[in-house]
């Protein structure tokens, strides 16, 4: 009787172990902030001032280059 007891316990343990619920959940949880994060730091990139800087130094000599 104990020894099956253990046993079961035993099998319980290992599925809760090996089961994957909410695996899919943390993964996109982890995938949403990652690109939270991404976005934040290139939005401070885009929106520094040597790029804005470089932007509108290569918008101003394409428009006043001569044809």
């Amino acid at each position: 009787m104990l020894h099956k007891l253990i046993q079961m316990i035993r099998y319980r343990l290992i599925a809760i172990a090996v089961e994957e619920d909410g695996m899919s959940t943390v993964e996109y949880a982890i995938g949403t902030i990652a690109a939270a994060a991404f976005g934040a730091i290139l939005y401070s990139v885009v929106t520094g001032d040597s790029i804005v800087g470089a932007l509108t130094n290569i918008i101003t000599r394409a428009l006043n280059t001569r044809a």
